[in-house]
C-alpha cells in the first residue's frame, strides 16, 4: 500500500496499526487507533523514496551529507553500519548519515500475521533481517545482522526512534529512563540549548552553561532548542527501556530491549533550531536512539574512542558472524506508573 507517497506494508489489530516503509525499512507509524495518535515522527516535508533522490533535482532537501536520508526518513530508522556522519569513501558510494541500513531497499512479505523484511547491504556487506509482530499493546521485533565479508568489521548499530507532534510537545512531553552514567555530546552542534559540552552528569539533571541544570525528563524544558546526551543504561534483572508520556494525548509510549545488546541510549532534541533546508526552523522532534554506540560520531571516531564509562563504543562482527536481537515497542492509554514503567 501507499503511505504518504511511499511504498509500505501494514500490520493491524483492533488497537494498533503499524506501518513499515519498503525503502529504508523505517517503522513510520505505530498508530493507537482509539486515540488516533502516532507517537512517531512524521517530518513536515514531503517524503520520497531514497532511490529517487538526486541532489540537482531535489534541492528542497538541502545539499548535505544527510540529504539522502532526510528525504525519506520517518519514525524509527536503522543506523547501520555507522552511527553519525559518513566518511569521504562512504559518500563516494552514495552512503548518507547513519549508514546504508536506513536508505536500502528491503524485500517485505506478510506471512502468518508477521511482517518479514530482508536486505543485503551491498556496500557494507551485511545481511539484515527483521520480523515484526503486533498485539494490542506491543510491537515485537526480532532483528539479525550478518557479516558477509571475509574480514572482521567494526559497526555502529542503533535503533533511531524519533518522536514527533502531536504526541511530542516542547515543555510538556515527559521522558523516563534508568541510566547509570550520562554525558553531553562533546563535539560542535546539538548544544544551542545551553548544555555544557562534554559534561558528565547523573540523569536527569544536565549542567547548563551559567551554573544551573536542565531537567531532561521534560522534552525541551526551559526553551531548549537542541541537545544530544548519551546515557549508559542500567543493567540488572529488568530490560533497559525508555518511556514517554504525552498528557495531551493521554498515551504512554516506549521501547524496551536487552542492555547487553544495546547498552547506550542517545537523546536528541530538536526544537526548531535547524534553519537550513528542509528543517527551516519548523521541526520538533526527539530521538531516543538505543544502540551499541554512545554518540553519532562516525566509524573512525567511534573506533578511536574504544570505550566510554568502561563500556565499548561499537560492536565488532567477525567474518560470517550473525548476531540476533529482540526488542519491543509498547503503547497504552493512561500515564505510566510512579517508576515511569
Amino acid at each position: 500500500m501507499k503511505f504518504l507517497n511511499r511504498e509500505a506494508f501494514q500490520l493491524e489489530t483492533e488497537t494498533l496499526r503499524v506501518t513499515v516503509l519498503k525503502e529504508g525499512g523505517h517503522i513510520a507509524e505505530i498508530l493507537h487507533k482509539k486515540a488516533d495518535v502516532n507517537p512517531l515522527w512524521i517530518p513536515p516535508w514531503p517524503s520520497i523514496e531514497p532511490s529517487q533522490y538526486d541532489e540537482l533535482r531535489h534541492p528542497e532537501y538541502g545539499r548535505d551529507v544527510d540529504s539522502k536520508l532526510i528525504c525519506g526518513i520517518m519514525g524509527q530508522s536503522l543506523c547501520l553500519d555507522i552511527f553519525g556522519p559518513p566518511s569521504n569513501e562512504d559518500l563516494s558510494h552514495g552512503i548518507s548519515v547513519h549508514g546504508e541500513g536506513s536508505i536500502a531497499p528491503y524485500d517485505c512479505a506478510i506471512q502468518d500475521g508477521e511482517l518479514r523484511l530482508h536486505s543485503v547491504l551491498t556496500y557494507s556487506k551485511l545481511r539484515v533481517t527483521r520480523t515484526l509482530s503486533v498485539d494490542d499493546e506491543h510491537v515485537r521485533i526480532e532483528e539479525s545482522v550478518e557479516n558477509l565479508s571475509e574480514v572482521e568489521r567494526p559497526i555502529g548499530w542503533t535503533q533511531h526512534v524519533t518522536l514527533g507532534p502531536p504526541f511530542l510537545q516542547a515543555g510538556i512531553t515527559q521522558l523516563r529512563i534508568h541510566a547509570k552514567q550520562s554525558r553531553v555530546f562533546e563535539a560542535e552542534g546539538f548544544d544551542s540549548g545551553g548544555l555544557v559540552r562534554g559534561a558528565d552528569f547523573r540523569w536527569p539533571y544536565a549542567p547548563r552553561r551559567g551554573g544551573d541544570t536542565a531537567d531532561l525528563r521534560i522534552f525541551a524544558e526551559g526553551g531548549r532548542t537542541a541537545s544530544f546526551t548519551a546515557h549508559l543504561m542500567e543493567r540488572g534483572s529488568h530490560p533497559a527501556s525508555f518511556t514517554a508520556y504525552s498528557p495531551a494525548s493521554g498515551l504512554t509510549f516506549g521501547y524496551e530491549w536487552n542492555p547487553s545488546d544495546f547498552p547506550w541510549l542517545g537523546i536528541w532534541e530538536e526544537n526548531r533550531s535547524r534553519q537550513n533546508q528542509p528543517w527551516n526552523g519548523k521541526t520538533v522532534a526527539c530521538g531516543l536512539e538505543f544502540g551499541v554506540s554512545p554518540f553519532p560520531e562516525g566509524r573512525k571516531k567511534m573506533v578511536q574512542r574504544k570505550t566510554l564509562f568502561g563500556e565499548p563504543a561499537f560492536r565488532s562482527l567477525r567474518s560470517l558472524e550473525r548476531i540476533s536481537v529482540e526488542y519491543s515497542a509498547f503503547v497504552k492509554q493512561g500515564p505510566p506508573d510512579a517508576t515511569g514503567a
